[in-house]
């Protein structure tokens, strides 16, 4: 590899370790808390914003990086398998906005509904029984993180947007 190749590589492993530093500080800013977990934040934008820079591989690895860590700084872990949906692999799908480089508000809806899907699962598989008596899992635990998952989508694709008009691509 070239100097200019590496140097290019390094460039974008900072912005993505900058992106996911703010992706995990933002998490902590929490406008509106369930309680049985899922806030209302703006932890996506910045892991948005990045997938449109530099594209689908770099943003699923900044997404994945953003989960694991937040997985670390204050999370609700009942199970292995939970803990990877809820964290890692939702947040890898918000990476896979940068698949959609040309496209940024389908890449941004997209994405955010794999992650919602995450979340779903997980509130099927492992937190069923919060479900009222008689609810459908399935339908409870998409109401539940709809509840959370569309004012962040929301408020970070607005932001995400807003950056990539003021600050462009590479």
């Amino acid at each position: 590899m070239n100097a200019a190749a590496s140097s290019g590589r390094l460039k974008v492993m900072v912005e993505g370790a900058l992106c996911v530093a703010l992706a995990v500080v933002f998490s902590g800013f929490r406008m509106f808390e369930l309680p049985q977990g899922g806030s209302v934040t703006f932890e996506m934008a910045p892991l948005f914003y990045f997938s449109y820079r530099r594209g689908f591989k770099w943003g699923v690895a900044a997404g994945a990086m953003s989960g694991a860590l937040m997985m670390l700084f204050g999370s609700y872990i009942t199970h292995p398998i939970q803990a990877l949906l809820d964290y890692p692999m939702a947040l890898a799908c918000v990476g896979a906005a940068g698949f959609f480089e040309e496209k940024p508000v389908l890449g941004t809806i997209l994405a955010g509904a794999a992650r919602f899907a995450c979340h779903v699962v997980s509130g099927v598989i492992f937190f069923a029984s919060y479900a009222p008596e008689g609810q459908n899992p399935w339908i409870y635990s998409a109401i539940y993180n709809a509840s959370h998952m569309m004012p962040s989508l929301l408020i970070s694709g607005v932001l995400a947007m807003i950056l990539l008009k003021k600050l462009g691509t590479p």
